[in-house]
């Protein structure tokens, strides 16, 4: 049987189920020096400290600290998740955006809650966030589309996100006519482009601890405030 040693295998060359229990068994987390958290020092709402806990995963070098994971549920409750880009936090809530029409942007008009997740290894810390989910207006839409990348807009434009694709030289054709109309019409509307806020009625902040004393700090909605609790690991 070939050995890894941890590193992954040949990129043409899919492991063994031997092989790949190896691997896996093989890696390693927080390898690194990681932060404290004392709990009792977390400010009364959650805001502040997710901003406080992501200028820190920036700052410790933690890629693209802004991605999450966005979890939903369809019409007959079953769950679905994927990562996509943080467009920001404040009083409101935490804005993401997407299509009305995609899979997410049907499954968040037909139950509107959902879940955030972000994970920053580089300082084993992660947050949760539950809550419910509302569509901006229009107008706050469009500008939070065009503030954005040319690339972003192009995207946008392409637009049948979920839809099945008959080929990729149909995908390569509409995003190059995508790209020329970003470039020419940088404020092109696209009236499916739709800002979502998620306004969260529980936050877990996490903590990791090399010797598994994990820190976690759940907020709670209470009234026009929040409860905070400790969760045992």
């Amino acid at each position: 049987m070939t050995s890894y040693e941890g590193h992954a295998p040949h990129p043409t060359a899919a492991p063994t189920a031997a092989e790949f229990l190896e691997l896996l068994k093989a890696q390693r987390v927080w390898d690194i020096e990681l932060p404290g958290f004392d709990p009792a020092t977390a400010p009364d709402e959650p805001l502040p400290l997710f901003r406080r806990w992501f200028a820190e995963a920036v700052a410790a070098g933690q890629a693209e600290p802004h991605t999450m994971q966005l979890a939903t549920a369809d019409a007959s409750g079953a769950p679905d998740v994927r990562t996509l880009m943080l467009h920001g936090a404040d009083e409101d809530g935490w804005h993401f955006a997407s299509h009305a029409t995609s899979a997410k942007g049907r499954q968040l008009t037909g139950r509107p809650e959902a879940a955030l997740h972000f994970y920053w290894p580089a300082q084993a810390r992660q947050i949760r966030l539950r809550g419910t989910v509302t569509a901006a207006p229009s107008a706050e839409s469009q500008a939070d589309l065009h503030a954005r990348s040319t690339g972003a807009l192009a995207a946008a434009l392409v637009g049948r996100q979920s839809e099945l694709l008959g080929s990729r030289e149909e995908l390569a054709r509409a995003s190059e006519a995508a790209w020329e109309r970003a470039q020419a019409e940088p404020g092109a509307p696209v009236g499916t482009w739709t800002l979502y806020v998620l306004d969260p009625v529980e936050a877990e902040f996490f903590q990791g601890d090399a010797r598994r004393q994990h820190v976690r700090l759940k907020y709670r909605r209470a009234g026009a405030g929040w409860e905070r609790t400790l969760l045992w690991p």
